[in-house]
């Protein structure tokens, strides 16, 4: 009896757990939103748009070294475009929703994008052959590198409930781009709770709110109050808080007309300067040519050479004293300056309540209807591959860990293994740990009025590589000053300017109008092509 009750028991017990098992690989499809492997031909299922300025060859490639198949990027300095329209709009609103994909940059990057625009519904009569950079999208994510720009975007366009105008919101300090050539994964978590993950190959490298103004430019929540655009600065507000002194007078010693610069007395001719003999001679060897007409070519004269003399002694011809620095010299005169007594401050406008200012307890997010690449790339060798939305982030890590990691193992054992080949193995193993750990200093937020500064001195040290060291060097100065400057500065020390784009306010009043923030990146795309012709020229 007491047999049968056990084995009736460890019955149940086996039962239950199968039922469990199933539950939860039932609950695991059912989190699998979209997923695209790129194992079948993408003919047919995704649609290259027939737009004329999109002339880019997608190719059906293996990624190289597997039997892995990817979406291909296979021409340089081309535009891209190609979209694929998901089966039912994707809602952002219900939970947790993962976006990732693997992108590997083959040929490397020097100026092009590998990122993924998540479509939010089209217009009526929008067909797919029609997509372009004015596509409107949910959000944009992924890496790009060109110029001054290295990161990661995520960017989310989001409307306005009291205009009706979208307006695209750039995360802040955003992750740089891997500088190798092997496979990478990125991933970005959309959370109920307001917040967003960027991963990297499964590490988390930047958490943000949606809400917080510190984590997105321009902030989701506009301002409460605005300066009042008709309101003017009254004429007689004197702003300028230093004059000059007008009981100041000119010293009766202050000699204006005194030069820079004059002859230094106290110089003595070099002995031995051969001052009957010019710098320069006729050539003695010159002949004149035989086709040479006085009558149309004028006189023949030899061309000149260096005196020959000259390169032994001090130096020929008439003898100068050398200038020096005139100590009487003071320049222009001018008063010194004062404070103002009028000095009323700096005038601002008046703030007034935002007519467009809302509230929100979360992101009220349009869903995803269609995915897109549009990129334009200086570079060929960009693969797209495992392209995935899911709704639990279990699932995207089980991918990560079945699609992604067993390709990236053999491609970082491939590449140690060609560096011990080489000899380089030590020495690059330092300089990438190097780049590394400078981009992720570069990542550091309260580094970002540096960003541009830092991110050139790395781009040098990677493509002269005889100046990798000497640029390394400078480039840890660089930042060691910029944060002493930050601690021991003081309060009334400014920061030095460093010229950065800014990211413009988006307000979309139709689906026809572009991305401000792309057009940047696309303008400094166009300056790496016209570099890029210019070379191709000189050579």
């Amino acid at each position: 009896m007491m047999m049968g009750l056990l084995a009736l028991l460890l019955l149940l017990a086996f039962a239950s757990l199968q039922l469990f098992c199933f539950a939860d690989d039932d609950n695991n499809d059912d989190d699998v939103v979209f997923y695209e492997s790129f194992e079948e031909s993408f003919e047919g299922r995704w649609i290259v748009s027939n737009k004329d300025d999109y002339k880019g060859l997608w190719k059906h490639s293996k990624s190289e070294g597997h039997e892995d198949y990817g979406l291909l990027v296979s021409e340089k300095a081309r535009k891209y475009a190609i979209v694929k329209v998901v089966d039912e709009p994707v809602s952002l609103k219900d939970g947790t929703t993962v976006l990732q994909f693997e992108t590997r940059l083959q040929s490397g990057i020097e100026c092009g994008g590998a990122y993924i625009k998540f479509l939010r519904p089209q217009e009526a009569g929008w067909k797919p052959e029609e997509f372009d950079n004015k596509s409107p999208y949910s959000i944009m994510f992924g890496p790009d590198k060109c110029g001054t720009t290295n990161k990661v975007h995520f960017i989310f366009k989001h409307k306005n409930p009291k205009n009706g105008e979208y307006v695209e919101h750039h995360l802040k300090y955003p992750p740089s781009v891997p500088s190798d050539k092997l496979t990478h994964v990125y991933t970005a978590t959309l959370k109920l709770d307001k917040e967003v993950k960027i991963m990297i190959d499964g590490e988390e490298k930047k958490k943000a709110n949606f809400l917080a103004a510190e984590d997105f430019d321009p902030p989701l929540i506009p301002a409460k109050t605005i300066p009042d655009p008709d309101d003017k600065k009254p004429e007689d507000w004197d702003d300028k808080e230093k004059i000059p002194d007008p009981n100041a007078v000119k010293p009766d010693d202050w000699d204006e007309d005194a030069p820079m610069e004059i002859e230094d007395e106290e110089a003595v001719k070099p002995e031995g300067w051969l001052d009957d003999e010019p710098e320069e001679i006729d050539d003695p060897e010159a002949t004149k040519p035989e086709d040479w007409d006085d009558e149309e070519d004028g006189v023949w004269e030899p061309p000149k050479m260096y005196n020959p003399k000259c390169a032994i002694a001090p130096g020929c011809g008439e003898w100068k004293r050398p200038m020096k620095s005139n100590p009487a010299y003071k320049g222009k005169w001018s008063p010194p300056l004062i404070d103002n007594p009028n000095y009323k401050g700096v005038w601002k406008a008046r703030e007034i309540p935002n007519p467009n200012y809302f509230e929100l307890d979360k992101p009220d997010f349009e869903p995803i209807a269609a995915i897109g690449i549009e990129i334009w790339t200086m570079q060929e060798g960009i693969l797209f591959d495992n392209i995935l939305i899911a709704k639990n982030e279990k699932v995207a890590k089980s991918y990560r860990e079945t699609k992604w990691k067993p390709k990236f193992e053999v491609e970082k054992e491939r590449q140690q293994a060609e560096e011990e080949a080489s000899g380089l193995d030590f020495l690059a193993s330092i300089k990438r740990k190097m780049f590394n750990a400078l981009y992720q200093i570069a990542d550091i937020p309260f580094l970002s009025n540096y960003k541009p500064q830092i991110l050139d001195h790395i781009k040098k040290a990677e493509k002269q590589p005889n100046l990798t060291m000497g640029v390394l060097v400078s480039t840890v100065a660089i930042i060691l000053t910029i944060f002493l400057k930050l601690i021991f500065g003081g309060k009334n020390q400014q920061c030095p300017r460093i010229e950065t784009k800014p990211v413009p306010v988006v307000a979309e009043t139709s689906d026809d109008q572009g991305s401000d923030g792309e057009k940047v990146e696309k303008g400094e795309k166009n300056e790496a092509a016209a570099a890029a012709r210019r070379r191709r020229r000189e050579t």
